[in-house]
């Protein structure tokens, strides 16, 4: 299988209800295989953004490329289609969106309307469900007697038995427990290593530092940068005009500098954990 670059040259999109537009003039490419956050305060154009990958919407100017799938403003229902077989977007509490009699069903209910038969459907069903870590006896079970964090997981398997070679996730630990939202960011984490590309919109700035390689920041409807994580969160002023904080690694360490303690660039409390150990071993024993 050949993960799909995304690319979108010029892309813009109004609303045809709005006077504003949406998005406007947002270059950006996305390589295969990468992990990238989509962070930018409510109405930066994020969601917006993100639909236009999945070919919910079409854009108003410029084209998006999908792999081999190219869209405009002319595109056709077919080429949004096409688009879809490559994307699959987990929306906010996508758990809401659940609505057949067992999990299986629902889990299958994407399959089927690609007009699979039967059995890859069936194959497609138990895939998924080991892929998010359902046990198979809750394939018969009603997926509104599940957990929270089952539930979330039950919907994420309905877009994975699709098979989408990319995976765009709104919040995706939105509303979940510490646990649950642990649980799923691993999960999540698993797709990206086994080869998917990963679009994560999030506010979580401890996510984006953890997980992703590229960060995109967005605001009033424009690209304001495409960048690294680390670069992203060492530049005071980008974070300032964009509403962003630093994670609490990158907050903790830049405190640290500030009194004068020489440390290498962390992003991760685990990192920061890391390179101060050696330095707490000459203080005083503990009793």
């Amino acid at each position: 299988m050949v993960m799909p670059e995304i690319k979108l040259s010029d892309v813009a999109f109004a609303y045809s209800n709005s006077k504003r537009s949406a998005l406007t003039g947002v270059n950006l490419t996305i390589a295969a295989g990468s992990f990238t956050a989509l962070v930018g305060h409510t109405g930066s154009g994020k969601s917006t953004l993100v639909s236009l990958i999945d070919g919910l919407i079409r854009p108003t100017a410029g084209q998006l490329t999908v792999g081999t799938v190219t869209v405009g403003p002319a595109a056709r229902r077919q080429d949004l289609a096409r688009l879809r077989q490559h994307v699959g977007f987990v929306f906010q509490f996508p758990e809401q969106q659940l609505f057949a009699e067992t999990v299986a069903k629902d889990i299958a209910f994407g399959p089927e309307n690609l007009g699979w038969d039967p059995d890859r459907v069936a194959a497609a069903v138990q895939q998924a469900m080991a892929a998010v870590g359902l046990p198979k006896e809750l394939a018969s079970r009603s997926p509104f007697m599940l957990s929270g964090g089952q539930m979330r997981r039950v919907a994420i398997a309905g877009v994975l038995a699709m098979q989408p070679d990319v995976l765009i996730l709104d919040e995706p630990t939105a509303g979940l427990d510490a646990r649950s939202t642990a649980q799923l960011l691993d999960l999540i984490a698993k797709f990206h290593r086994e080869g998917r590309t990963i679009i994560l919109i999030t506010h979580q700035m401890e996510q984006v530092a953890r997980y992703a390689d590229q960060v995109v920041v967005m605001n009033h409807g424009r690209l304001v940068t495409a960048t690294t994580p680390a670069r992203l969160f060492a530049d005071d002023q980008l974070l300032a005009a964009n509403q962003l904080t630093r994670p609490a690694a990158v907050q903790i360490a830049h405190q640290l500098r500030g009194r004068g303690v020489d440390l290498p660039a962390v992003l991760t409390l685990d990192q920061l954990a890391t390179v101060l150990a050696p330095r707490l071993k000459g203080g005083p024993a503990s009793d």
